[in-house]
């Protein structure tokens, strides 16, 4: 299936469920033959689509990571039509450090796609993943949220592509997860996406942004779990009927450098504004002071476009670059 050291017991062919591991060749101070375990669960019942379900990409982003050992443990095979492979703790170093970045060698999964077969763990562990997974995957679902240090409105998140038939069809179920933004995004903070590797593939591939630490909790999950639902029994892939889209669901992108309002300064962030209020080109939405000089005039932070706060720090105590704050529009003919 794939030239990668990586072993699992896992028969991505065999019908019903099975729950295992991804076992990760590693040397440890007190292993020198070692494998690190990646959680993975496959259901298959006859034919159909196959969903590729990741949570934990991020390892302090928890939303998707409960969602997925939950529906995990909780399915049954006869509920299926089909495929699903669930990856819940993609980066579980980071996962069980509560990072963004790995423990194990400073990197971030989300910037290591396709990675290599003799890669740090990091880039082994999307290596496997692009060259395992992907192929078999018809729907590629990457569940995020802000993690410690952003707060987004909750949104089901996408790359505007030049193939207008995969794009448009990655709007109709980004629509059905019933999230109240689909949110079409620009990289502005390097390549490596696993979401992007996926789309470049033509997979009907949807990201999210749903809740942060700060926002952890029932409702939240409530939306991940009943999103990635609705999107299975899109496809048919999951028995019943999608939920239909909540009313004054919007489609909005962020599709301008600018959008993406970085520290100009590090220090502690003061926001001016709620996430949902409108924004003016010039306007302040926040300022920093600083922790060495406090008592020095706070330095402003300025939009440089106009539209919705859709996005910002999560955590006050920035650092230089950091994106403090996403700008939004509504997008038409959606």
């Amino acid at each position: 299936m794939s030239d990668s050291p990586i072993f699992t017991t896992i028969d991505y062919e065999r019908e019903g469920k099975q729950l295992g591991v991804l076992q990760v060749p590693q040397s440890f101070n007190t292993a020198g033959w070692a494998n690190y375990f990646i959680p993975i669960g496959v259901v298959k019942n006859g034919a159909g689509p196959t969903a590729l379900l990741i949570g934990g990409n991020h390892g302090d982003e928890y939303e998707g990571q409960v969602t997925l050992m939950n529906l995990a443990r909780e399915l049954d095979p006869a509920q299926v039509q089909g495929r699903l492979i669930m990856l819940p703790m993609l980066n579980r170093p980071a996962a069980e450090a509560g990072a963004r970045l790995s423990p194990l060698d400073g990197r971030n999964m989300n910037r290591a796609f396709p990675g290599r077969r003799n890669d740090t763990i990091t880039g082994q562990i999307a290596h496997y993943v692009s060259q395992a997974l992907l192929p078999l995957a018809d729907i590629v679902i990457d569940i995020h949220s802000g993690g410690r240090t952003l707060q987004f409105l909750p949104s089901v998140n996408m790359h505007n592509l030049a193939n207008r038939q995969q794009f448009d069809e990655m709007v109709r179920a980004a629509k059905a997860w019933g999230a109240p933004y689909v949110f079409i995004y620009e990289d502005v903070a390097g390549e490596g996406l696993l979401p992007s590797y996926a789309e470049s593939l033509g997979k009907i591939t949807l990201g999210t942004e749903l809740g942060s630490a700060s926002q952890f909790g029932a409702s939240m999950l409530r939306l991940a779990a009943d999103g990635v639902k609705n999107v299975l029994r899109l496809y048919g892939i999951l028995s019943g009927e999608s939920a239909p889209p909540p009313a004054g669901q919007q489609v909005v992108e962020a599709s301008q450098r600018d959008d993406y309002i970085m520290a100009p300064v590090s220090g502690v962030f003061e926001p001016f504004l709620e996430m949902g209020d409108s924004v003016a080109a010039g306007q302040a939405i926040g300022q920093l002071f600083s922790t060495e000089q406090p008592f020095v005039s706070p330095t402003p932070v300025v939009a440089r476009t106009s539209g919705i706060l859709f996005g910002r720090a999560g955590f006050p105590l920035v650092q230089q670059g950091a994106c403090v704050g996403t700008i939004v529009r509504p997008v038409g003919d959606f």
